[in-house]
């Protein structure tokens, strides 16, 4: 690689820091760009915790780019969750170029926090007759595409699962904090969102998204979890908010347990804690009118909706 510059882009999870901190072990830090981009897409105050987590790894170079508006503009009356992905990873290509070409870098490698389990699920990479589960941003994007094909791509995690991302974080020094940290995709909200996304809907499951996370931190539950978050579905559910008849969003929860991400089990929920949490959305939420616990084991779900 020479003296080449590399630029990660870090799309707020844990992969792509650990890849971060990879890259600055083994490389001259001078070379490394880590790019954080914002889609507007993100968990509530996701920019500030992942800007707090990059700047203690002793990175010379960080950016932070506002692209919410975008972001929304692109996937502006798109449902069909390929296309979401598509959009999504081309947009994280133009943008990186455009920030390239600010920089006054001439061409720099493109680092992905890619794992082995997006390659399976993308049917990229892992045999001939591989069958696409999902087309992973980061992956099956045709901006992406092109640039892997120029060889402009380097992606050092690409054969780990997560439980091995996260070990090698903790050989690298990473606090539990960021390392234990839930999955979160490179789409963001944005396939948490079940059909059209706009910034009402993203408001909407931040807030949800939010208050589940926490409740689930205060009754001590989230390290005993791989994963949780909430879906926002395209429906309305009839409900009585006072006196009155009203029509409200209907948030899943989806609660799992597993080892690689491969394959995942239900969080088995004390139905105490379950009613809180659903309780507690449902008052702190005045847009959300139902809340239903997904009980599907991956397989024959995906532990994400989309």
């Amino acid at each position: 690689m020479g003296r080449f510059p590399v630029l990660l882009l870090i799309s707020g999870g844990v992969d792509s820091t650990v890849a971060g901190a990879f890259l600055l072990k083994v490389l001259d830090p001078s070379q490394v760009y880590l790019l954080y981009i914002d889609t507007g897409l993100m968990r509530k105050a996701e920019s500030e915790e992942v800007m707090a987590n990059l700047s203690q790894l002793g990175a010379r170079h960080l950016g932070m780019v506002d692209a919410g508006e975008e972001f929304l503009e692109a996937l502006a009356d798109i449902e069909d969750p390929e296309r979401k992905r598509k959009i999504i990873g081309d947009l994280f290509i133009t943008i990186q170029e455009r920030e390239v070409s600010s920089l006054g870098i001439p061409e720099a490698f493109l680092v992905q926090g890619t794992l082995y389990t997006d390659l399976i699920e993308s049917g990229k990479g892992v045999g001939s007759k591989a069958q696409v589960i999902k087309s992973h941003h980061n992956v099956r994007s045709p901006l992406i595409e092109r640039k892997r094909a120029a060889g402009k791509v380097i992606e050092p995690l690409d054969r780990l699962y997560k439980d091995e991302v996260r070990a090698l974080g903790r050989l690298l020094g990473l606090p539990d904090r960021i390392v234990g940290r839930h999955p979160f995709p490179g789409p963001g909200l944005g396939v948490r969102i079940l059909g059209a996304v706009t910034q009402e809907k993203c408001d909407i499951l931040r807030e949800a998204d939010a208050l589940f996370i926490s409740e689930l931190r205060n009754r001590g539950l989230y390290d005993k979890i791989w994963q949780a978050f909430c879906v926002l579905l395209p429906i309305h559910s009839v409900g009585v908010a006072g006196d009155e008849r009203k029509y409200g969003y209907v948030v899943a929860l989806r609660a799992v347990k597993s080892e690689d991400g491969m394959t995942a089990d239900v969080y088995p929920f004390d139905p105490v804690d379950l009613i809180a949490i659903s309780s507690a959305i449902t008052n702190k939420v005045p847009a959300v009118g139902r809340v239903a616990y997904d009980v599907s084991s991956k397989p024959p779900a995906t532990i994400e909706w989309e």
